[in-house]
C-alpha cells in the first residue's frame, strides 16, 4: 500500500508517518521544506502546488494540514479543497485530520460540541472553520474521502496505549467519562482506516480506550 502524508512534518503528521512505516507500508511525506520524519520518500512541495501527477499511484493521500492563526484559518477549507479537486474522479482514498468542534452532542445533530457553554471562545473561529470545511467535503461525491475527528481533548504529547474506541458523528466518552486520545494513539485509528478503508465518505471520531 502506498501512502502520502501531506503536512508529514507536522506534531500530528510525524506521529502518523511513523506508524505507517512501522508497519511496513509505502510511505511518502509530503513537506515543503526538509523531510523531517521517518519516511523514506518525499515529496518537497507547498500543498497548494500539489498537482494530480504528484498524488498519482498512491492508495492512500493522509491530509495533516493545520493552520492556528486567525488570517490562515481560511486555508482549512482551501486546502481541502484544493486536494478535493487533484485528486476528483480517482480511486485514491483522502483522509482527513479533523477537529472535534463540529462532533453533534444530541442524537438530532442539532448542537454541536463547539457550541457548548464550556467551549473556550480562543477556539471558536478554528472550529468554525474547520467545520465548515467539513460541511463542504460532505458535499464532495467525487472524492473517497474519511474525516476523522479526534477527542475533545486532544494531547499532542499524550502516551501511546495502543489502543482507542471508535465513535461516529457524536461526541464519545469512554468509561471513565473522558473525551480524550493522544496524537500517538490517534495515528493508529488513522493508519488503520487508511489500511482498511471502512467509512468512504462518512466522518468518524476516535477516543482513548
Amino acid at each position: 500500500m502506498k501512502i502520502a502524508v501531506i503536512c508529514a512534518n507536522g506534531k500530528a503528521g510525524r506521529l502518523i508517518t511513523k506508524e505507517a512505516v512501522d508497519r511496513g507500508l509505502d510511505v511518502t511525506a509530503v513537506v515543503r521544506n526538509e523531510n523531517k520524519t521517518v519516511a523514506p520518500k518525499a515529496i518537497v512541495k507547498d500543498l497548494y502546488d500539489l498537482t494530480a501527477a504528484d498524488l498519482q499511484g498512491f492508495d492512500v493521500v493522509i491530509d495533516a494540514f493545520g493552520a492556528w492563526a486567525e488570517d490562515t484559518l481560511p486555508q482549512h477549507g482551501t486546502s481541502l479543497k484544493h486536494l478535493c479537486d487533484i485528486l476528483s474522479g480517482t480511486d485514491t482514498r483522502l483522509l482527513v485530520v479533523g477537529g472535534a468542534g463540529s462532533l453533534y452532542t444530541d442524537a438530532e445533530h442539532t448542537t454541536r460540541v463547539a457550541d457548548g457553554p464550556a467551549f473556550p471562545d480562543a477556539f471558536k473561529p478554528l472550529a468554525a472553520a474547520m467545520g465548515q470545511a467539513l460541511q463542504e467535503l460532505r458535499a464532495r461525491d467525487d472524492v473517497r474521502w474519511t474525516y476523522i475527528s479526534p477527542a475533545a481533548d486532544f494531547q499532542a504529547d499524550g502516551e501511546r496505549t495502543g489502543s482507542y474506541i471508535l465513535g461516529g458523528e457524536e461526541l464519545t466518552l469512554n468509561e471513565r467519562g473522558e473525551s480524550v486520545i493522544s496524537y500517538a494513539d490517534y495515528a493508529i485509528a488513522m493508519v488503520d482506516e487508511a489500511v482498511k478503508g471502512d467509512h468512504i465518505r462518512q466522518r468518524i471520531s476516535v477516543i482513548a480506550a
